[in-house]
């Protein structure tokens, strides 16, 4: 069974979008250990291109501790996969790795020392969603591709 771990900057304050996670996290811990971290954001000072670099790497720092296996950012210039490959893509990676760490930034995104770190980076959309929302996203298909790889129905 592959563990996931969920690097997650920012805290979920919506009760329907907690709801929704503790219910896809349910579904999915059949097929994987599944754990999110969920780290303080660190809010720049000013809208300055300096104080939100800062920030981005006291982020980093704290993300550097969580990260364990193959590292996956989530980044709008990642790769690009419909749901069918994304699951191929779990599939084919959980027979090399026994561990990934996902991570989801901020709102400010990723430091570019995180995202030279990462082995991998996937975009779900050229979209940009609040950083809440990406993480119920992120769960409802990775219990999709979980469900296509044990040919469950559930994918349309």
């Amino acid at each position: 069974m592959i563990k996931i771990n969920i690097i997650a900057i920012g805290d979920i304050k919506e009760s329907y979008l907690k709801e929704g996670i503790n219910e896809y996290l349910k579904r999915i811990k059949r097929y994987a250990d599944i754990n999110i971290y969920e780290l303080k954001e660190h809010n720049p000072s000013s809208n300055n291109a300096n104080d939100i670099l800062i920030a981005l790497e006291k982020d980093a720092d704290e993300i550097k501790k969580k990260i364990k296996g193959f590292p996956i950012c989530l980044d709008i210039s990642g790769k690009s996969m419909d749901s069918i490959e994304f699951s191929n893509y779990l599939n084919k990676l959980s027979l090399s790795t026994s561990e990934i760490s996902i991570i989801i930034g901020a709102s400010n995104g990723l430091s570019d020392s995180i995202k030279s770190n990462c082995k991998d980076k996937i975009s779900f959309s050229k979209m940009t969603f609040p950083h809440q929302l990406m993480r119920l996203i992120l769960l409802e298909q990775l219990y999709r591709s979980f469900t296509i790889i044990h040919n469950i129905a559930y994918h349309k």
